[in-house]
């Protein structure tokens, strides 16, 4: 959306500064010259391409809001605003950005030790080295705490066992964070994919984010020194606050979505000729489109407020919950009456919609479901936690 853009109903792009205009125009340029003219085949493949992390790294995505480590060090808005573009093109490629910058290298940069950092780092910026972020396991997903995976001292050194699924990159991953329980309580390690016992398995047959690796880590009895556990990572807290940095970018990778399918909606509503007119110029379309676009822009200045509310260093947890819940929910609400515009056109692969409706609803679920992002906001309103 920009100030010529009609879908710019309410002059967003006149809240943003010049910087972060331009860096929303760049990373807008690089999905359209380099991922829309192929993700529908990256979906219908179910594949994502490797050789993009470089070129992800070069445009100065991965990280971009870390400091340091060849991070750019940007602000908490630019960041969004270029979720927003990716997931524009599809929620696959902000999920690879995501979890590149703030679960992997996130985790690393906040709790790591300085030679974790420089080891890793300036790798992962550039996209030489990708990362995964291994938290949820088969039985566990929402109640990380009781968590199963292990991890013992065996004199200076830890052994692992145990098992991550639905992780992002992992079966492509050089390196994965991952979480463990321990007699002093959950703690994080850092395990090179060439570790003895250390194996992946990537997952099929996804009807959804499909241009996206989704991976199983497997730990059999993994040996790993002590310099690979991330000294400042101590407790649950550790991995949930690098959760709350990619549900940040998730409340704007989804008005990304949204908007997208909104555009595809109005472009094709304009030159779909039915009984003598375009489609557009009946009042039912205009009522969707009308709708949609307020959902929409209400959903792009929520994020653009908790966007300046992080950069003053004043977000809450639970704020961002707000920000997910509404903006997923939302985006998958736009996305499936869009279909509706599109009519039989809308169910293949040459539009977007239904394609982020499908990947929409792994965002509904994963970094926190709208259940969890539910009870956290009903817990912030009565004082009472209805997780137990």
């Amino acid at each position: 959306m920009t100030l010529t853009d009609p879908l710019d109903l309410l002059d967003f792009d006149s809240l943003l500064s010049d910087e972060e205009r331009q860096i929303r125009e760049t990373v807008a340029r690089f999905v359209t010259e380099h991922v829309r003219p192929h993700v529908a085949d990256w979906f219908e493949e179910g594949t994502f391409p490797r050789e993009l992390a470089p070129e992800l790294g070069k445009l100065g995505v991965l990280g971009m809001h870390l400091e340091g480590y060849g991070c750019a060090g940007t602000s908490a808005v630019a960041y969004g605003l270029a979720c927003l573009e990716l997931e524009a093109g599809d929620s696959g490629l902000r999920s690879f950005v995501s979890v590149q910058g703030s679960l992997a290298m996130f985790s690393i940069w906040r709790y790591g030790s300085e030679e974790q950092k420089l080891q890793w780092l300036p790798r992962m910026a550039a996209g030489e080295a990708i990362g995964c972020f291994g938290l949820t396991e088969p039985d566990f997903g929402s109640d990380p705490a009781n968590m199963r995976t292990r991890a013992v001292r065996d004199g200076d050194d830890w052994i692992l066992n145990g098992s991550k699924m639905w992780i992002t990159n992992g079966s492509i991953a050089d390196v994965a964070t991952v979480w463990a329980r321990t007699e002093e309580g959950i703690r994080g390690f850092l395990v090179p994919r060439d570790t003895p016992g250390f194996t992946t398995r990537t997952i099929k047959k996804k009807l959804s984010l499909r241009a996206s690796i989704t991976g199983e880590l497997s730990l059999d009895d993994v040996r790993l020194p002590a310099s690979a556990q991330l000294p400042e990572a101590r407790g649950l807290g550790a991995p949930l606050s690098c959760l709350s940095e990619a549900r940040f970018g998730i409340v704007f990778g989804s008005a990304g979505a949204a908007l997208d399918c909104v555009r595809t909606a109005v472009d094709y509503a304009n030159s779909r000729v039915q009984f003598g007119r375009p489609i557009a110029a009946f009042q039912l379309t205009q009522q969707k489109l009308a709708d949609m676009a307020v959902d929409l822009n209400t959903s792009a200045l929520l994020a653009l407020h908790l966007g300046r509310l992080k950069d003053a260093g004043t977000i809450k947890p639970h704020q961002i919950s707000v920000g997910k819940l509404n903006n997923v929910r939302t985006a998958l609400a736009i996305a499936r009456e869009c279909r509706t515009i599109l009519g039989g056109s809308g169910i293949t692969l040459e539009y977007s919609p239904l394609r982020h409706a499908n990947n929409l609803e792994s965002v509904l679920t994963y970094e926190g479901t709208s259940e969890i992002h539910t009870l956290v906001i009903g817990q912030t309103l009565t004082g009472h936690a209805a997780f137990k």
